[in-house]
């Protein structure tokens, strides 16, 4: 019995924190029912930021309430550290879902220690306030609290607990760039410093670039792209001339090359730009700008999300 328990525990080192398996949701019936979640399936792992991105309406508030146990799916599984999802295996989660709940006349550090009393963990009530930056708030009541404290409170409502998993919905909403900065830093040593899998759900790109190295992009409730940051980024991205008769300099380039914005955008090696410009110039094209635009997440969210594509 002995040896299988410590099976068991090494199967659960081993495997991803959040399994989502198949889930479909679809809310209404008839004509007008919509389908927020078509068969989605993802895995986010232990001691990393994994970011969920998609347009408005494209699940994922969905998919994030479902792993919350908010709702339940139609179809479809969702496992937590190896374990179906169910009250017991969801303690091991800390979670931000949209807004947070908190009660107008109790102060942030009565917040804590109520959610610390449920879980034993009141040694740990000082340094969530001193991690979240409200130690000189902490004996206010929360009525009083701007946005964004309200958010560092919810952050650290999540955190009390001390759980091996965190689900953070838009957690900088609210805060100035200072607070960005230092939720970002808070993020970064959830995953990397204490060993949490994060998963992170966010409208701001950059924010997700910078901080996350995985993400899943949903679009209508399929998953439109999945992977390592750099990876699905990619490449030097693309060079951008802006000339006179931007359709002729088109026409005249053997490289793989559009419009964009007035100009020419083409895929082409830094080694290669000297040589392009001089040919271009010497063709009696007239160069009003050239630059290598880097690629970004914001350019493959676009391309995965946009209208229209199947």
């Amino acid at each position: 019995m002995a040896n299988t328990k410590r099976a068991e525990a090494a199967d659960d080192r081993s495997g991803d924190a959040i399994e989502i398996v198949s889930v479909h949701k679809r809310y209404g019936r008839g004509p007008r029912a919509v389908q927020a979640l078509d068969g989605l399936s993802l895995a986010v792992p232990r001691g990393e930021v994994f970011g969920l991105l998609g347009p408005n309406g494209a699940g994922k508030s969905t998919l994030l309430r479902i792993v919350a146990g908010l709702i339940t799916p139609d179809a479809g599984e969702v496992r937590i550290f190896g374990a179906p999802a169910r009250p017991q295996s969801r303690q091991r989660l800390g979670m931000l879902v949209e807004a947070p709940g908190l009660y107008p006349f109790l102060t942030a550090r009565e917040h804590l220690e109520m959610l610390a009393r449920s879980s034993g963990t009141m040694a740990l009530v000082e340094p969530v306030l001193r991690r979240v930056g409200l130690v000189g708030a902490a004996d206010k009541a929360v009525s009083g609290f701007s946005l964004g404290m309200k958010q560092r409170l919810g952050i650290g409502c999540a955190l009390v607990g001390q759980p091996e998993a965190v689900i953070l919905d838009e957690p900088t909403n609210g805060l100035d760039p200072d607070g960005i900065l230092e939720i970002r830093s808070l993020i970064q040593e959830l995953a990397h410093r204490d060993g949490l899998a994060v998963l992170l759900s966010s409208h701001l790109l950059v924010e997700v670039e910078r901080v996350c190295s995985r993400v899943a992009i949903i679009n209508r409730g399929r998953l439109a792209a999945e992977g390592v940051v750099a990876d699905l980024i990619g490449g030097e991205g693309r060079f951008f001339l802006r000339v006179d008769a931007p359709a002729d300099v088109l026409m005249g380039l053997c490289h793989e090359a559009e419009l964009v914005d007035g100009g020419v955008s083409l895929r082409i090696g830094e080694a290669e730009v000297p040589e392009l410009i001089r040919s271009l110039v010497l063709s009696g094209a007239r160069i009003h700008e050239a630059k290598r635009i880097k690629a970004d997440l914001e350019s493959v969210f676009l391309s995965e999300t946009r209208e229209g594509r199947a």
